[in-house]
């Protein structure tokens, strides 16, 4: 299956931007004050836990469709090559 030039592209963004926000929403949840993701004793609690999972899967499907994308730019950019 061939992918278009515009299809890769926008998968390639969106592996990119799905690292990008779930980069900076894991140092929120880090970081978090409010004692939603830490008790007060420190330690995390169940929302920390669903949503810490939440963002290893997000990582990863980013970066599946990430890849395919980059397979396709890849692919487009080899076949025009004389």
């Amino acid at each position: 299956m061939k992918l278009s030039r515009s299809a890769s592209w926008f998968l390639l963004a969106f592996g990119v931007w799905s690292w990008v926000i779930w980069i900076t929403f894991v140092k929120n949840l880090w970081n978090d004050a409010s004692g939603l993701a830490f008790d007060d004793a420190g330690d995390p609690t169940a929302y920390f836990w669903v949503h810490l999972l939440l963002a290893v899967v997000s990582f990863v499907l980013g970066t599946v469709v990430g890849v395919i994308g980059l397979r396709g730019v890849r692919a487009l950019r080899g076949s025009r090559r004389p």
